[in-house]
């Protein structure tokens, strides 16, 4: 799983980055300032949970667990829920899409709170 992670954790920082180029210069005059802000956040969670997904990559080096592993597995369906909903929402104007970014937001909180739950686990000696 931290192989996984970590090459996750690549491939979702390069699109993110590429993804935040792409709409500064290709989509500044096609979108509303509107969109282009929620295309924006998209890109903005998808590069702070490619973060995440490095450092539970890098934990599962270290301490692997089941725990660790659904952190992993829950920034990863978060960033594809909410940030790829967000992208999709801007790019189609289908506003119905909007429907599935709160999942994709409650996976991401799943993910850090089992996050926390692993990390707690290792201060009382428990695997993670």
């Amino acid at each position: 799983m931290a192989r996984l992670c970590l090459l996750l954790a690549a491939f979702t920082g390069f699109t993110g980055v590429a993804l935040g180029a792409f709409a500064a210069h290709g989509l500044k005059g096609r979108l509303t300032a509107d969109y282009l802000a929620v295309f924006q956040t998209g890109t903005h969670y998808q590069l702070i949970h490619a973060l995440a997904l490095f450092g539970v990559g890098l934990l599962a080096l270290q301490r692997p667990g089941r725990l660790v592993n659904c952190a992993g597995a829950l920034f990863a369906l978060g960033i594809v829920l909410f940030s790829g909903s967000l992208y999709l929402l801007t790019l189609s104007g289908v506003s119905a899409l909007g429907i599935v970014t709160p999942f994709g937001g409650v996976a991401f909180l799943a993910g850090w709170l089992c996050l926390g739950l692993a990390v707690w686990r290792m201060g009382a000696g428990k695997s993670a």
